[in-house]
Order: C-alpha cells, then sequence, then structure tokens
C-alpha cells in the first residue's frame, strides 16, 4: 500500500496504520514497523501504545502540532509518544518530565539521537523542580497516572502561552476507581472550564485504551 498524508499535519497512513516520518533513519524505538516510500522513511504509529495515536483514530479533532511546536510533556514514561511527537516537531521541541528514574533511563537513551527531546527528571505536580528548564510552550500534553490529573495539569499552565493547546489524556481509574468514566471525564471536563480554559474536544479513546478520555482546551 502507498504512503498518504492525513487531515492531521505531519502524520501519514498506510492502510489501517498511522505514521510519522522518522526523525533518525533505520532506529525503531518500540518496536515498531519502519516503512519507506521513495528515499523517505516512516515509522508505524500504534494506536494501541499511544493515546495520542488512539485520539486520532477515534476521530480527534484537534490538532496542534506543526514542524515547529514547543511542547511540554508531563509523564513521558519510556518515550512512545514522545518519540513520535520528536519526528512531528524536528525544529520544535519537547521537555519530557518522567518522575520514575527507572523509566527515565530510556528517555535519556532516546534523546541521545533525538536532539529535540529534552528529558527531565521531576514530579509533573511540582513544577518548580523543572521549571528552570522550561520556556513559554505552544501545547502541554500530560499523561499521568495520579488522582489529580486535572490539578496537576492547572499548575503547569504558567508554561503555556495564551492561545496554546492543553491535552489531557484522562485515566477514569486513577482518578476515582469505582466512579463511571464517563462522569470523571465530564467533572475534569467542567473543572477545566472553570478555570478559563476553551473546551474544544472531549473523546473517548476506548477501545484502544479502555477507561480513557482526551480532552483538548485552549488557554485564553
Amino acid at each position: 500500500m502507498s504512503v498518504q498524508p492525513t487531515e492531521w499535519e505531519g502524520v501519514y497512513s498506510e492502510g489501517p496504520w498511522l505514521l510519522t516520518r522518522n526523525l533518525v533513519p533505520g532506529a525503531a524505538v518500540y518496536g515498531e514497523g519502519l516503512v519507506r516510500s521513495g528515499n523517505v522513511e516512516y515509522r508505524r504509529w500504534d494506536a494501541n501504545r499511544s493515546k495520542l495515536a488512539a485520539y486520532l483514530k477515534r476521530g480527534g479533532r484537534v490538532w496542534p502540532f506543526s514542524d515547529s511546536t514547543h511542547i511540554l510533556y508531563l509523564g513521558a514514561g519510556s518515550g512512545t509518544t514522545a518519540s513520535h511527537l520528536s519526528d512531528l516537531c524536528p525544529a520544535g521541541s519537547i521537555v519530557a518530565v518522567e518522575l520514575s528514574p527507572r523509566v527515565f533511563r530510556n528517555l535519556l537513551a532516546l534523546a541521545e539521537r533525538r536532539k529535540n527531546l529534552l528529558p527531565v527528571l521531576g514530579d509533573a505536580s511540582r513544577p518548580d523542580m523543572y521549571r528552570s528548564h522550561v520556556n513559554a510552550v505552544d501545547v502541554i500534553y500530560q499523561d499521568v497516572a495520579q488522582r489529580e490529573q486535572e490539578e496537576i495539569f492547572a499548575k503547569n499552565l504558567e508554561f503555556l502561552r495564551i492561545g496554546g493547546f492543553g491535552l489531557l489524556m484522562v485515566k477514569a481509574r486513577s482518578v476515582d476507581v469505582s466512579a463511571d468514566p464517563k462522569a470523571v471525564y465530564t467533572a475534569v471536563r467542567r473543572g477545566l472550564g472553570s478555570r478559563g480554559l476553551e473546551i474544544l474536544d472531549l473523546r473517548s479513546l476506548d477501545p484502544f485504551e479502555a477507561d480513557h478520555a482526551a480532552i483538548v482546551v485552549r488557554k485564553r
């Protein structure tokens, strides 16, 4: 099958697969397939491994990324989604905050070859730990498995420029294990709106990520 551009800038498709153009040709990050088309190499973007890819697969409408976007990534994990953001924003930057020292080592290794990826060992609920590493950003992307997800996001809004976007991947079971996930999403959406943020999209990530939803906001 041929590689085709999609409606989302920097994202391509090959049959059912989403793709990003590989910033480091020849190198896979998490065992994903590599696809060549002409002189260009792409990486398959697995929606079962990346909530941002799942958001697109679920018909996500808001896409704030370009080749020069500057991103604060809270809860970067071992770098699966961060690596695709690195592909998408080659002239931008991704400050990737991760709490776990063990997982952080994977981020450090990834950043050795991806110079637009800046790993920071820190707690997303304590922006003072990494304030010196972050300038104003265009996008905050959050994927943390803590109870106070809305509050953590709000604490980091100081880094987001006016008109910038936030993508919050809500883990309902981390917020309240006994509550209906839809009720959790609604409560988080209401809370973000009460902070003066414009709500642009709320989308369940099922079946790719059970009991998860993406909420997209804009800072006014």
